[in-house]
């Protein structure tokens, strides 16, 4: 399980591939990601917005900016965790992810990126 310490932030990764909602015929692969966002700072922070690189093994490159994650932009206290879950659709079996949180230190308005470490997303079967 992937797991990243920047500015005082930890992003931990676990994923899930989705077998009922794939369809490997089309060379659709969805995956679900779980990011648990700790703070281990002294002050409280808020997630303002994301950026990802999503590549799969077939060449293609995509990346995601917006707002927050989930449609929330959470405010973490210091030694608190924040955590969701999401998904993205892979045109090949085997991929990465990886990315960076805009945050901001809300004692003195400070912005951080945080990087999100990268993670493989790989169909199970591609690992026997």
């Amino acid at each position: 399980m992937p797991q990243q310490v920047t500015e005082g932030v930890s992003i931990r990764v676990e994923t899930f591939y989705q077998p009922a909602q794939s369809n490997p015929v089309k060379y659709e692969h969805l995956f679900a990601y779980r990011i648990t966002i700790q703070n281990l700072t002294i002050y409280p922070v808020k997630l303002l917005s994301r950026h990802w690189h999503i590549k799969d093994s077939n060449g293609t490159h995509r990346e995601v900016e917006g707002e927050g994650v989930v449609g929330q932009q959470p405010v973490i206290q210091p030694g608190d965790s924040y955590q969701y879950t999401s998904a993205v659709n892979l045109f090949s079996e085997i991929g990465k992810m990886y990315g960076t949180y805009l945050m901001e230190n809300l004692f003195n308005k400070k912005k951080l990126t945080v990087a999100i470490p990268e993670f493989k997303l790989i169909v199970p079967s591609k690992l026997n």
